[in-house]
């Protein structure tokens, strides 16, 4: 039984990755043993984890808010020039944080990677939550 519970929390934290989910955090309290699980990756306590600067969390933030953000937003909510602007959008697209969509010119945009183009943020929370109980739906059954 031991063995199962071990590689149980294993499966776990590697289905939560698969899903584009936050390793979820295992804790010993109170006699007993807990998991807590993050339903939404695009939080700025997560975003801060991942060493992202001041900038780049509002960029995030703003595309989970709005559904995209260009060059020329991200230069408007963070006061930084077209250069710095593309640098942050770049790394955030480095990182698969952001997806770029367009080749050129204004018609650029990113959007959370692995979303909708220009779907709102917060459908792609309620996605990854109803992903997130087929997990444990799936586990539940020893699937």
């Amino acid at each position: 039984m031991i063995e199962k519970w071990g590689t149980g929390t294993t499966r776990i934290v590697s289905l939560c990755i698969e899903h584009g989910l936050p390793e979820p955090e295992f804790k010993e309290e109170f006699g007993g043993f807990t998991v807590e699980f993050w339903k939404d990756i695009y939080n700025e306590e997560h975003l801060r984890k991942l060493g992202l600067n001041e900038r780049q969390i509002k960029a995030v933030l703003y595309v989970k808010e709005r559904g995209k953000i260009t060059n020329k937003e991200h230069q408007n909510i963070t006061g930084v020039k077209k250069r710095q602007a593309t640098e942050d959008l770049r790394h955030l697209e480095k990182l698969g944080i952001l997806e770029r969509v367009g080749t050129t010119g204004k018609g650029v945009h990113y959007v959370l990677k692995g979303h909708e183009r220009g779907e709102r943020g917060s459908n792609g929370a309620r996605k990854e939550q109803k992903d997130l109980k087929m997990i444990q739906k799936n586990d539940a059954k020893g699937g």
